[in-house]
Formats: structure tokens, sequence, C-alpha cells
């Protein structure tokens, strides 16, 4: 009998002693479990916040060309107002961006398509809006008959064109660099749909920040 309690007790001590090991290693296993889960979950929600904010609030732009130089220079990055022209239209004088006419739509969808444009995006500055007629001589624009004073070109452009009315719906924009701008002088008049949304801050670089 008293060998038997002995092995008794043993069989008790060992159960005490291995039991809790048990619980703590499950309950180390749940709490990754948990944190995987939770991180998941946080990864998914600041992936469709960044892409709704990307899509339809604020998107950042970096500039590659100079057609908007010395307003803006190559390389420099600004921040796109997206939801704005849901409410209102573009302005005169307003720098925006939009889809290159000569840029096709893709035929289908692709992933990649989330994170950066399947078309080519330029930034102008809108000269005329809807039912105005615009046209160019000696280096200076006119609109309406009135020539815009044009404090922010420095590269003035001496071919004449129009006049030329802007159609219902669609606006007229020119790059600042004149000379080196591949605009509605040479594309027409841009449908309203395919303005993407105003630049309204260059934030990039930090020597460069200003509003627009």
């Amino acid at each position: 009998m008293a060998e038997e309690e002995k092995v008794s007790v043993l069989e008790k001590k060992v159960g005490t002693e291995v039991e809790p090991e048990k619980n703590e290693e499950k309950s180390l296993g749940a709490r990754a479990l948990s944190f995987t889960k939770e991180l998941a979950i946080l990864v998914t929600v600041a992936f469709v916040l960044a892409f709704v904010f990307k899509t339809f609030i604020f998107q950042p732009f970096r500039v590659e060309m100079g057609s908007m130089k010395p307003t803006i220079i190559a390389n420099e990055r600004v921040l796109v107002n997206k939801f704005l022209y849901r409410f209102s239209k573009p302005s005169r004088g307003d720098v925006v961006t939009l889809y290159s006419p000569d840029s096709p739509v893709p035929e289908s969808f692709q992933i990649s398509h989330l994170f950066s444009s399947p078309r080519r995006i330029l930034i102008k500055r809108v000269i005329a809006v809807e039912g105005d007629t615009i046209m160019a001589k000696q280096g200076k624009v006119y609109v309406n008959n009135k020539e815009v004073k044009e404090s922010y070109v420095r590269f003035v452009d001496f071919n004449g064109f129009g006049p030329d009315k802007v159609k219902k719906g669609h606006v007229f924009v020119m790059g600042d660099n004149r000379p080196n701008s591949k605009d509605s002088r040479m594309l027409g008049s841009i449908d309203k749909s395919e303005v993407l949304g105003k630049a309204f801050l260059v934030y990039w670089p930090p020597s460069s920040i200003k509003g627009l």
C-alpha cells in the first residue's frame, strides 16, 4: 500500500508540474493566432482606406515633365483634390490633373491598376471653360476677346491659334511652359469627365512647398 501511495503521489506531482506548461503553450498559441488575425484585419482596413482615400479624396502626384515650369518643375510632387469637382466645375486658372486624350482606356482590368493608373496623366492649367472663345496671337492669350493676364507664364509661345469655342462640358487647358507643352492647342478641349482633380499643393521637396 505504501508503494501504491508513493506512485499516486508521484503521478499527482507530475500532473501538477506538466499541466501548467501545456496550458501556457495553449495560451501562447491562442494569443499568437489572435494577434495574427488582428494584424490581418488592420492591414486589410488600412489598404481599403488608402484605396478609398486615393481614389475619391486626395491623391499625390509626381510631375514628370516640365510643361508647367516655372509653376511646377519636373520631379516635384503635388497633392490633388479629387472630390472638389464632384460638387463644382473647374474654373479658369485652376491647375488640374487629367487623363491624356491620346492615352487609350485599357480593355481589361488588372490588379496593378489599383496602385497606378493604366492611362497617362497630365497636369495643366484651365484657361477657358465651356462657352468661352479662346485665341492666341503674338504671345498673348485672349478669352472672350479679353487678354488673359498670365503672371505665371515665363516662357512665351508666339505661335497663334483660334479663335476656338470651348464645347459644352469641356475645358481648354494649357501648360505654363507654353513652348514645351502638349495641351488643348494640339489635343483639343478636354471633357470634364477626364479631369481627375484640382492640384492645390506642392508638398515635395520641402524647399518647394507652396499652394497652387
